[in-house]
């Protein structure tokens, strides 16, 4: 019934805005990763998803590209990956108050999207992120999609790749939309999966190996939730 997953959700909700405030007062005395890492153990134990991995991390792996459907694709992250991450986010999240300190404290990058200066901020950021052995994340969807066909990728991700000749690793999300999400005021416990598929070094001279991945992607995707 509708009102317990509402009742659910609000319940999820709470325990992520704790998770979230958890992360950042232990941060002085943990640093990055753990206070991400407890943070996200956290939401986990008191919200009771499982977590089903297929295939393999790359640990060589210098960027990581995932499909974006809930609020919780970060805290699952978070735990199958035990190194130190980077998120790649949009700009007006690290101006939310609250949780923009999240985002600011481990130094997560921010991309303004209006501004076409950013480019270079953004990739003095990524450089300076990869020289400290960081790996990082980004969605290049560059928001959540709604229902199961991922949204066109956005090219950032491939500026940045191209440009250091990265290690990428897609990943594949199944059902964190249908565990956690936000706007339908929607939360049930399920197994979610996480898909690491091949990893390949980003190749500029191929203008079409990002919307060639989406398709890779998107069968992934299609493929473990029809079954």
């Amino acid at each position: 019934m509708k009102i317990f997953a509402r009742i659910r959700w609000a319940y999820a909700t709470i325990i992520i805005f704790i998770a979230l405030t958890l992360s950042i007062i232990l941060f002085p005395f943990f640093k990055s990763p753990k206070s991400q890492k407890i943070a996200a153990k956290f939401i986990q134990l008191l919200t009771w998803f499982d977590i089903e991995v297929i295939g393999k991390e790359d640990e060589n792996a210098q960027m990581f590209l995932l499909n974006h459907q809930s609020d919780l694709d970060i805290e699952i992250m978070e735990l199958v990956v035990k190194r130190r991450l980077t998120w790649v986010a949009k700009k007006e999240l690290f101006d939310v108050p609250f949780f923009g300190l999240a985002l600011k404290l481990p130094e997560d990058i921010a991309v303004d999207r209006e501004d076409k200066k950013s480019l270079i901020k953004l990739l003095k950021d990524a450089k300076d992120r990869i020289s400290k052995g960081r790996t990082l994340v980004i969605f290049p969807e560059g928001t959540r999609s709604r229902n199961a066909k991922m949204l066109p990728f956005k090219n950032g991700a491939k500026l940045i790749a191209d440009k250091f000749e990265l290690r990428v690793q897609p990943v594949v999300l199944i059902d964190t939309a249908k565990c956690y999400d936000i706007k339908k005021f929607h939360y049930e416990p399920k197994t979610i999966k996480v898909i690491f598929m091949d990893s390949f070094v980003a190749d500029k001279n191929d203008e079409n190996w990002l919307k060639d991945l989406r398709k890779k992607m998107q069968k992934v995707y299609d493929e473990h939730t029809s079954s």
